[in-house]
């Protein structure tokens, strides 16, 4: 049986990225998936930037896990080169910030229509030539609005480009209207690492457990294989750089009446995950 161990989005928890180190040594996180930092997006960061962003996170006892990018968050009809180029940027600041992986998506404006098949295939295995050598791993994350917004079309991706990988995210699925252990069931094997973030049948995103989800079931078969990062993204209450990952009508229900403020919304979202995994007996890395 493997062991998990935590990574976060701690943009949620604070801006700056003081505020988002504080956030994770409070809550005893060693990874970080860099989202954004200072309101600066991961793809718009230079590499002076993330030297210094690297050393301080290494004074701090962190590492970074995964880059958070929104490459594929764009119109299939933006133009290739555009987001070729993007992504180059993005992963020189992956291996400039020593990321195990970048996350990834599969085009809006698709609505999962076959005749789009090919051309996100290409564009995806461009990615993945590109990454080819670098050490980087790249995770193709199921997101409502684009092409990979079910379990069948994230199997053709992963099947037909074998190097980009799989995150999973249950509560997409749920606001997809999916059944998340049958996706789970037919996306197991492709999967790299975990994404945790629960939600109820209406779409309201909830702390992990609270939701349809299925968090306590399906993470402790996928331990079975051994040691695995789940990264949360608490998505509980509003933060800066929110209204940039969706688009219009795709948006995630959020109670932002809940709880007072990021940290203690982001503090809520990791005990409540701990106690959850803890109640499986599963066993965490720290």
């Amino acid at each position: 049986m493997g062991r998990f161990q935590l990574s976060a989005f701690a943009d949620e928890a604070a801006v700056s990225l003081d505020g988002q180190i504080e956030a994770m040594r409070k809550n005893r996180i060693s990874l970080l998936e860099l989202r954004g930092v200072d309101g600066i997006n991961c793809a718009d960061l230079n590499l002076s930037q993330t030297a210094q962003i690297l050393k301080k996170l290494k004074d701090a006892g962190i590492s970074v896990w995964s880059l958070g990018s929104p490459i594929g968050k764009v119109s299939i009809r933006s133009p290739k080169q555009a987001e070729e180029d993007r992504f180059k940027k993005v992963l020189d600041n992956a291996v400039s910030l020593e990321a195990r992986c970048i996350r990834l998506f599969s085009f809006f404006e698709t609505k999962g229509d076959p005749v789009y098949r090919d051309e996100v295939l290409e564009r995806l295995q461009r990615f993945a030539d590109i990454a080819s050598g670098s050490g980087v791993v790249l995770c193709h994350e199921n997101e409502k609005g684009i092409y990979g917004d079910c379990e069948e079309r994230c199997a053709e991706i992963h099947r037909a480009i074998p190097s980009v990988r799989a995150v999973f995210d249950p509560a997409n699925f749920i606001q997809c209207d999916r059944d998340v252990m049958k996706a789970y069931a037919l996306l197991k094997e492709f999967i790299y690492y975990g994404h945790i973030k629960d939600a109820r049948k209406d779409g309201t995103v909830v702390p992990a457990g609270e939701g349809e989800g299925h968090i306590g079931t399906y993470v402790p078969d996928l331990l079975k294989g051994g040691d695995l990062v789940l990264t949360l993204e608490p998505h509980l209450q509003d933060f800066v750089g929110l209204a940039g990952l969706e688009t219009p009508g795709e948006t995630s229900v959020i109670d932002n009446a809940r709880f007072k403020s990021n940290d203690e919304s982001f503090e809520y979202a990791v005990r409540a995950l701990r106690e959850l995994l803890s109640k499986a007996g599963q066993e965490e890395i720290l």
